[in-house]
């Protein structure tokens, strides 16, 4: 019983930690307001895919160990014995170490021992066993480039070309979290708006009914205002809805540590964003240089694989070159190697090249094909680059001066409905003429909001093409 109440008491506990885990990380999102370069700081820093886009640097020093082990030291034992009714027919072990270095040379010390009655004559060693030390090096093919010199060498520019494809996958992470923030505060400030019209459309159809009551007013005012009130309603659950769903969309990119966290109800967007949103995102006009664009992560990837090919293109034309490998060895038993005899060695040579070479001509041709299809590749990219870039700032520009002209449009829409809420005031006006006041300037209104967000997401569209996410 006693062990059944600790036990209950230890998931208990268990419970309560985690949920003071999860409320310790929510407090972060508990603020008044969640400003747009705090929120990305978050994305950069826990969302899981730009976690996942920095595993492709972790992938690649990887492959470059692989290809660093084709140059480490080997031990090789081969030993085979025969023994039949009594008789041993042959022992034989063949034993080496080896060590690869990087121009196509190869150092090897090895022991041989041969015993038994049956055995082929040249593996003949002496009772204490033979030793060697030697080395081997290729002449023609695999001198200056063999195919574990390129390994290691392409591994190596795997680095840097993993590096720009990190960068290119976690800029669209953060382009659709921005996306996700910049409809998040459109969808807040539309709800706000229509909430504090519903506010004044509702203080208009009181005073409206007081009017009538008092026979200031005639009975069909009150009609023409509840209409309004009535359509307020509407537009503030429409609001409502989007921006449920906003918050939603943007509680997916919002994680700290591995905890998905979702943003709370009375969390505020950043409201002066028009002021720090280039600055965030490295747009402004000064920042961004169109002519220089080696930096950037696509011509960077291209540039390295460009560098790829042209190591692979040096193997294919080394591969035109026949095959000399030409190897020494000194040779002697293990009491002997205070005394050097440059008689006793073993000496081999290896040739071999094809007499047309036609598939080593094809391959360095199609090599070169590649390298020539890649470099037009790569000029046409910076040229789009550069012209995506003018645009985009051309559009940015343009939505500039479209935010200052919709800013006097609703000033003037205001003074318009202040002067028309004067004269209804005096008796001069109505009912109908104030509600068209109104609706204009809301429409102006949100057709600001609507301008901003364009100016937002333009900004977010340029800091994807510069693709600079650190």
């Amino acid at each position: 019983m006693e062990k059944r109440k600790n036990k209950i008491r230890y998931v208990v506990f268990s419970f309560l930690f985690f949920l003071g885990f999860l409320h310790s990380y929510s407090q972060d999102f508990n603020k008044e307001e969640l400003s747009y370069s705090e929120f990305l700081g978050y994305v950069k820093k826990y969302h899981p895919l730009v976690k996942q886009a920095n595993l492709e640097v972790s992938n690649a020093q990887a492959k470059l160990m692989v290809a660093r082990g084709g140059f480490d030291p080997k031990i090789e034992i081969d030993y085979n014995k025969k023994e039949f009714k009594g008789t041993e027919y042959y022992s034989l072990l063949n034993s080496s170490f080896k060590i690869p270095t990087w121009y196509g040379i190869e150092v090897k010390a090895g022991f041989d021992d041969t015993d038994g009655q049956y055995y082929n004559p040249q593996n003949r060693t002496p009772d204490a066993g033979l030793t060697s030390l030697g080395i081997s090096v290729a002449l023609g093919q695999g001198m200056f480039i063999n195919q574990r010199m390129a390994d290691v060498r392409e591994g190596k520019l795997q680095i840097k070309l993993s590096d720009a494809e990190r960068k290119l996958k976690a800029i669209a992470v953060l382009y659709k979290a921005s996306e996700a923030y910049f409809e998040w505060r459109k969808s807040f400030n539309e709800a706000e708006l229509y909430k504090n019209y519903l506010g004044f459309a509702s203080t208009r159809f009181e005073g409206v009914k007081k009017l009538i009551e008092l026979g200031d007013s005639p009975a069909i005012d009150s009609v023409e205002a509840k209409i309004t009130v009535r359509n307020r309603q509407l537009n503030v659950e429409n609001g409502n809805l989007k921006l449920a769903k906003a918050r939603l969309n943007l509680s997916n990119y919002l994680w700290i540590e591995n905890v998905p966290v979702e943003l709370e109800d009375h969390v505020k967007p950043e409201q002066n964003l028009i002021e720090t949103v280039e600055e965030t995102l490295k747009t402004d006009a000064m920042m961004v240089n169109v002519e220089t664009l080696e930096s950037h992560p696509k011509i960077q990837a291209l540039e390295t694989k460009l560098s790829i090919l042209e190591i692979n293109r040096k193997l294919k034309a080394n591969s035109l070159l026949p095959k000399v490998n030409v190897g020494y060895n000194y040779i002697s038993e293990p009491v002997y190697f205070d005394s050097f005899n440059a008689d006793d060695y073993k000496f081999n040579i290896d040739f071999s090249i094809p007499i047309f070479l036609r598939k080593e001509r094809g391959s360095l041709k199609l090599a070169k094909l590649k390298i020539q299809d890649l470099k037009f590749d790569i000029d046409q990219q910076r040229l789009e680059l550069k012209n995506k870039i003018k645009a985009q700032q051309t559009e940015i520009t343009s939505l500039k001066k479209q935010k200052e002209v919709i800013d006097s449009l609703v000033k003037d829409y205001l003074t318009m409905l202040n002067s028309e809420e004067k004269l209804f005031s005096f008796g001069e006006s109505s009912i109908f003429l104030i509600n068209s006041r109104e609706n204009n300037l809301v429409s102006a209104k949100l057709s600001q909001i609507g301008i901003e967000n364009q100016f937002y997401i333009s900004n977010a569209e340029l800091y994807k093409i510069l693709a600079n996410p650190d």
